[in-house]
């Protein structure tokens, strides 16, 4: 078990270690509103190190989505791969969000394939805005989601027997929850000139990419999201046996991510599948509800692991 983050003062440009996991911890809480939520359920000791990931997540899609002719986005992403490499053979990156990346790598053995495939899939970005079949939007997605869930596997510790088990229902949740965004953002990301459905679901409905842009959505349209729903649901089913692998001060945390990504499905549906006039959320109210009803676990869990950490000191 690694200790929290400590004050750096060998970071280059005033960047302490403590303040790039904090920069990164505040990138969390403004862009990935459900997933902080369900971090603050954590032990207090793992929080920096999934908002460190999170953090670099981010930090890396936003390079691949700015837009305007100003930002050549191959070469900043070339730049923070060099950074990350710097960084990885223990010179200072020089970078708000890489320090605390980079600890946390190192912290708990991230596996390095894990973080190329991460960045591979984020330059096919650069160029990728269409794919045909779903295979090869999973191909992608491999990259893009189900890596943020096995680089976060170390942190939220599967029990020792079942350390190699718990790797496939945690992509599995990386791909549930990858979908999910997909189904609801579908306008945003054509905005960007995408669209992560697949190209041969929209000929199988006979749904145009012109359809995609149209204020409300069409029923055939309707009807391709409720069977990317259907396929979404079955990567969170798979994902489901992965919860009971952690050790029970990380199962609220996951538990209350699923239900809460998995209830955007649910306000799709109860919008008639129309994620065109207006962008699906889980009302605050009901995502208090599921953080209250967890944070009992997750106090109870952690009382129980300080407890046995004592007896066995």
């Amino acid at each position: 078990m690694t200790s929290a983050p400590r004050h750096d003062p060998e970071l280059p440009h005033g960047v302490t270690l403590t303040a790039s996991y904090e920069h990164c911890r505040r990138l969390h809480a403004r862009f990935g509103r459900s997933y902080y939520l369900a971090t603050l359920l954590l032990p207090r000791w793992k929080r920096p190190h999934v908002h460190a990931l999170y953090g670099f997540a981010r930090y890396a899609d936003e390079i691949v989505d700015s837009v305007g002719a100003t930002v050549d986005r191959a070469a900043a992403l070339d730049a923070l791969t060099r950074r990350l490499a710097r960084g990885m053979a223990g010179d200072p990156p020089g970078d708000g969000v890489l320090p605390a990346f980079v600890h946390t790598v190192r912290a708990f053995g991230v596996d390095h394939g894990d973080v190329d495939a991460f960045l591979a899939s984020m330059r096919a970005d650069l160029t990728v805005t269409r794919y045909g079949t779903y295979d090869e939007l999973l191909a992608y997605m491999e990259g893009s989601a189900a890596v943020i869930g096995t680089m976060t596997l170390p942190v939220l510790e599967p029990l020792p027997h079942a350390a190699d088990l718990a790797r496939e229902p945690a992509r599995q949740l990386g791909l549930a929850f990858q979908l999910t965004n997909f189904i609801r953002d579908v306008a945003e990301d054509l905005a960007r000139g995408r669209i992560y459905l697949p190209l041969s679901d929209l000929g199988k409905f006979g749904v145009s990419e012109e359809e995609l842009a149209l204020p409300r959505a069409t029923p055939a349209l309707r009807e391709l999201l409720a069977f990317e729903i259907d396929r979404a649901r079955d990567h969170y089913r798979r994902a489901l046996p992965g919860i009971a692998m952690l050790v029970p001060s990380s199962r609220p945390c996951v538990r209350a991510a699923y239900d809460l990504y998995s209830g955007i499905l649910d306000r799709i549906e109860a919008a008639g599948h129309d994620v065109l006039a207006r962008r699906a959320r889980v009302p605050r109210r009901r995502r208090l509800s599921i953080f209250v009803r967890h944070l009992v676990a997750a106090s109870s869990a952690g009382r129980a692991e300080r407890r046995v950490r004592a007896e066995v000191g």
